[in-house]
């Protein structure tokens, strides 16, 4: 690889598309940013960057911006837990995948790497962490999300030998450009608050530069038909709101939600969805919350010579970055 290889990346105005486009154009790749709508993407104006307005659910979108490609990274996806049904997951992350895939086949790319969830695998607790030998497991193996994204990856890796395709598996991304914002809600959650709610289990949380530095690495050196964790540290939700205190000079009184509690506002969540009224909350979503899905990224480090950095690093860029751009 050398600097004059071109890169298409899905998912272009995301939080890891965002970050990862500008790790790219630092790295001296050309890039071509795919993206709904241009004015959405916050990561600046580069002169080795060109945004294409598509879809991937559009086959001749993608054979337009995919001209002259060598490489792609698919990043897009919906994660919104409010969507009702799994036909909304599945048309976007399975049948828009199928389509980067078979149309970057067509176009002769060398290699794909595809995006996909650390929750694909079982998690672990932190003794025995998750990796990515383990099978999905409750409660994920029910959320509509993590089910699409298993569907998504499990077709992308079985296209192996009509191209180059790898997979990596971010946990909980924190950072800077979360311009939706996605993950960066927790942030603004607890941002500067008297009093924090706090769910009672915990998770895997990375620094979002480390994922997209990662996919980097997956593109240069990950082996064909291989899966990468990208995660770091596994923290209780009280821990991890304990160091967004301590980034923001806060002393908020940490509360935490007793697991009943958020069972059955979930079961409540759950009982309107079949009504047809969306609701963020559901059974499957507050047991998520409820556990502590741990993972290793022993094989990232090891494979591809990935390094990750403290979460306080990705604490500190995304307060700033919301707090330039006037989100708190």
């Amino acid at each position: 690889m050398n600097g004059k290889m071109r890169v298409l990346v899905t998912g272009a105005n995301g939080l890891l598309g965002t970050n990862t486009i500008i790790d790219l154009l630092n790295q001296g790749y050309d890039v071509v940013g795919f993206l709904r709508d241009k004015n959405s993407f916050v990561g600046g104006s580069y002169e080795n960057l060109k945004l294409v307005e598509g879809n991937i659910l559009n086959p001749n979108d993608l054979k337009n911006a995919l001209t002259n490609c060598d490489y792609v990274i698919h990043a897009a996806a919906i994660t919104d837990p409010k969507h009702l049904g799994y036909s909304e997951y599945e048309l976007v992350n399975v049948k828009g995948t199928k389509n980067v895939v078979e149309e970057a086949i067509k176009a002769g790319v060398k290699k794909l790497v595809f995006v996909g969830t650390a929750n694909i695998f079982g998690f672990g607790t932190l003794d025995y962490l998750g990796n990515e030998s383990n099978q999905i497991k409750e409660p994920f193996s029910k959320s509509f999300y993590s089910i699409s994204k298993k569907e998504a990856q499990d077709y992308a890796l079985a296209m192996k030998d009509k191209m180059e395709i790898v997979t990596v598996n971010p946990s909980f991304m924190i950072g800077a450009y979360d311009s939706k914002p996605s993950s960066g809600k927790i942030i603004l959650m607890g941002y500067k608050k008297r009093i924090l709610l706090c769910p009672p289990g915990g998770k895997n949380f990375v620094c979002v530069t480390d994922v997209s530095k990662g996919i980097i690495m997956a593109l240069k050196k990950g082996m064909n038909g291989e899966a990468y964790l990208l995660s770091n540290e596994n923290l209780s939700f009280k821990e991890f709101f304990k160091l967004l205190n301590k980034q923001t000079g806060s002393n908020a009184m940490i509360i935490t939600l007793p697991k009943v509690f958020l069972l059955m506002l979930g079961g409540l969540g759950s009982f309107l969805r079949n009504f047809g009224i969306n609701s963020a909350f559901s059974i499957e979503n507050m047991k998520i919350l409820c556990i502590n899905s741990y993972y290793s990224n022993d094989k990232a480090r090891t494979h591809l010579g990935a390094s990750f950095t403290s979460i306080e690093e990705g604490i500190s860029d995304a307060i700033n970055w919301f707090e330039q751009n006037k989100y708190v």
